[in-house]
């Protein structure tokens, strides 16, 4: 049998088990997919050596960037991006890849149109730097936006005006603020600046729909959640696997 598993920290709600084990049953596959729910990324090297069977994994909050350095290689794509969420053992060898861009990508581009030059990554971690990534290779401009600004061009929370979110029709949830079981809350940002001819995309899936998806939806605006970004880079990541 072979096994695949999911890496992260307070992970027992997580989308990808689920997943794979209605794929394996569908597909009548000989495999299992286990959560490995680890508090620091240093115990990383243990799950490895108790399971020797392990082919493949993939990473989640808050490990996409820290598992970087147990890795033996590392693909192109996820090297640009600096952030991994899929690994690949083979011969004993740990390779990244990311596949969250390629779901990103896939999610977005049926909703796009003219107006959609210009975006906001709410967010620095792992996932916004694949998000990132995706937009710059459809051409879409991007800034980033934090609690605490650390870099050149990263905007903070409190400066965004009505012109910054006029201008940018995009607007991407890259944090886990609205994840359940706290759906009462979004990030902050004046939401009464949204407009029809704006997208909100929330990489968040549970709830469905998020405080920050329902205030888009009240200002007409296009919106949608992380399910089908997540479908495809789980089928992404089986697919790098399996080749």
């Amino acid at each position: 049998m072979k096994t695949y598993g999911l890496i992260g920290k307070n992970i027992s709600y997580s989308f990808s088990r689920s997943f794979f084990k209605k794929k394996f049953e569908l597909e009548s596959l000989n495999c299992e997919y286990n959560n490995f729910d680890i508090d620091i990324i240093d115990k990383f090297p243990s799950i490895l050596k108790m399971d020797k069977k392990i082919n493949g994994l993939n990473v989640t909050i808050p490990y996409k960037e820290t598992i970087i350095p147990f890795l033996d290689k590392i693909d192109f794509e996820a090297q640009k991006i600096g952030a991994v969420n899929t690994i690949k053992i083979k011969n004993n060898k740990l390779i990244g890849y990311n596949t969250d861009h390629y779901g990103f990508t896939k999610s977005l581009i049926p909703y796009l149109n003219n107006n959609h030059n210009s975006a906001l990554i709410l967010g620095t971690g792992g996932a916004s730097k694949a998000v990132n990534f995706a937009l710059n290779k459809l051409k879409i401009r991007s800034q980033f936006v934090s609690r605490n600004p650390k870099s050149d061009g990263h905007l903070s929370y409190n400066c965004l005006t009505k012109d910054i979110i006029e201008n940018n029709t995009i607007i991407i949830n890259c944090t886990p603020i609205g994840t359940y079981p706290n759906i009462e809350d979004s990030p902050n940002i004046p939401y009464k600046h949204i407009t029809q001819d704006h997208i909100l995309f929330d990489l968040i899936y549970n709830p469905v729909k998020t405080k920050f998806l329902k205030k888009g939806l009240h200002a007409k605006a296009q919106t949608i959640n992380g399910q089908r970004m997540l479908e495809l880079q789980a089928e992404k990541s089986w697919e790098i696997w399996n080749k």
